[in-house]
């Protein structure tokens, strides 16, 4: 129903240069390659498989390191089956990548992913001569492990408590049967909540590290999708990424490029991330530092390590698993190790996606169609009842709460608010005034046009008294509406920024997610409202 979409570009939770991305505005354009319209995937494909056609050693990369990370996967024949297509050159990937967010972190987890599996769905409905794998890039070489350690259940905030270094995926998951003891005084007695402590300690309390863990918890949510995650702190991986890195280490090739881009960024955007001189960083289980290159010699910062040239392209060789890229080098790495089409993601990373044109194609490698994944506001069948009670559309709650207070007091006020029919009548009266100050001094004129003003601006002063006047008669009904607002915008943020998937699949199980997959649609840019 159209009732149960607005477009972005409507809602004030969205930055000017996503609307304008969005709109195609033709100072953007330059900044990304092909729009992620339907039809524009079929040249997508052809330049990528171009690309990919004489490198057969990365799609065997890719499978062989992705076997080995499934084989401790129960029920992954779905996930096997996409691996192994993988192989074939008519085969690309639709990625998505996220954070190793405690228990997924808010509900937007799920939004991406299921953004990426319905895209090759509609893809390959289109495109049937080709295939098309879900790819979830576990993002495990982040090293800001606050960031992650936490989700929200309600207005409680579950937390990781520990000392962290290096990337979060190699943390071990010791300390989190605590946490989950927590979480189940938090969970109500619903049916489905049994499952979700079985969902916390199949990936928690089974697994040693957190890449590993969230891998468990991703698949078990998705695993008859055909969904396969990826986690690209590997060796064999890196291997395929050495001439990029060492390009970077020898000629700081992503930071000449991103710095041009940056030199004609529009003045009106964020700079959603500044290059280093050096994107990479060193990494070790102990730790995960900058490479900083200074008077010809490579040190890692705050450590004694160091290397000359030489020393440091031989570590590169030797181990390029210790070099990991940053939030600037990281989508290339992602692009030359998938054949991949599209990347989707959510606001700040478009942003900083746009950054990198410029880099792509000085390195010859086909930059990604950029798609904004999908949002949606979960409602419950009882709140929309409360919503209509109240006279109210489920949009209106979209609303900065002192404008959503007082379009309900225009609503449901017995005393007419609105001044407009006097102030057009005064303005009447005021004709006659003119009528009779162009047969005389202009100043008269002056006068009475001043008079004017004067006194429409005492009306608006008199209907704002007017309307503080009423929300104070009208108390009870505008805290409920708030506090309706506060459920649907916690925080006074999208839903999807705040809740975890757990506060809703502990009362509707599985199928709250196969809700939310019939009802989005990764093409259609425009937020929705799904009714549970």
């Amino acid at each position: 129903m159209s009732s149960n979409h607005q477009p972005y570009q409507h809602i004030r939770y969205f930055t000017e240069l996503m609307s304008n991305y969005l709109d195609e505005k033709d100072h953007l354009k330059s900044m990304y390659h092909r729009f992620p319209r339907l039809e524009n995937f079929e040249a997508q494909i052809l330049e990528k498989q171009l690309e990919w056609k004489d490198s057969p050693i990365k799609r065997t990369v890719l499978t062989d390191v992705l076997q080995r990370q499934y084989e401790n996967i129960a029920d992954n024949e779905t996930s096997l089956k996409n691996i192994n297509l993988l192989k074939d050159q008519n085969t690309f990937t639709v990625t998505t990548g996220h954070q190793l967010n405690l228990f997924t972190g808010p509900l937007y987890f799920l939004y991406k992913i299921i953004s990426t599996i319905n895209l090759c769905r509609k893809l390959q409905q289109t495109y049937p001569d080709y295939n098309f794998v879900p790819i979830y890039w576990m993002a495990t070489e982040d090293h800001d492990f606050e960031e992650i350690q936490y989700f929200n259940y309600g207005n409680k905030k579950v937390v990781y408590n520990r000392d962290s270094s290096g990337g979060v995926g190699r943390l071990s998951t010791k300390g989190l049967e605590e946490v989950l003891n927590v979480f189940r005084g938090l969970l109500g007695k619903h049916d489905h909540a049994v499952k979700v402590i079985e969902l916390f300690e199949k990936g928690y309390l089974k697994n040693a590290n957190l890449a590993d863990a969230t891998r468990v918890i991703a698949h078990e949510l998705f695993k008859n999708d055909g969904l396969v995650i990826l986690d690209a702190d590997d060796k064999q991986l890196k291997s395929l990424a050495i001439p990029y890195f060492k390009e970077e280490l020898v000629l700081q090739s992503s930071f000449n490029a991103v710095s041009r881009t940056l030199e004609s960024w529009p003045a009106r955007y964020k700079v959603q991330v500044n290059p280093r001189e050096i994107n990479l960083f060193y990494l070790t289980d102990a730790y995960r530092k900058r490479i900083i290159e200074k008077d010809g010699v490579y040190h890692i910062d705050q450590e004694e390590t160091s290397f000359t040239p030489e020393e440091i392209c031989q570590e590169l060789e030797n181990h390029p698993e210790r070099f990991s890229p940053n939030v600037i080098m990281r989508p290339l790495y992602q692009e030359v190790i998938l054949p991949n089409l599209c990347y989707i993601g959510g606001g700040g990373e478009m942003a900083y996606w746009l950054e990198l044109k410029d880099y792509f194609d000085s390195q010859k490698v086909t930059f990604p169609m950029l798609l904004l994944r999908n949002s949606a506001l979960l409602v419950t069948s009882k709140q929309l009842e409360k919503v209509e009670k109240l006279q109210l559309s489920i949009w209106d709650f979209f609303k900065k709460d002192h404008e959503l207070t007082s379009l309900l007091t225009y609503k449901i006020s017995e005393i007419k608010i609105d001044f407009s029919d006097e102030k057009e009548h005064l303005k009447k009266q005021f004709e006659n005034l003119y009528e009779i100050a162009q047969k005389t001094d202009p100043s008269f004129e002056n006068a009475v046009n001043a008079q004017e003003h004067k006194q429409i601006k005492g009306l608006a002063h008199l209907e704002k008294r007017l309307l503080k006047a009423q929300k104070r008669k009208l108390e009870d009904h505008l805290e409920r509406v708030l506090k309706l607002k506060k459920e649907l915008f916690p925080n006074d943020s999208l839903q999807e920024r705040h809740l975890n998937f757990s506060y809703f699949y502990q009362e509707y199980g599985s199928e709250f997610i196969d809700k939310i997959k019939e009802n989005i649609d990764p093409l259609d840019l425009r937020f929705t409202i799904v009714t549970l």
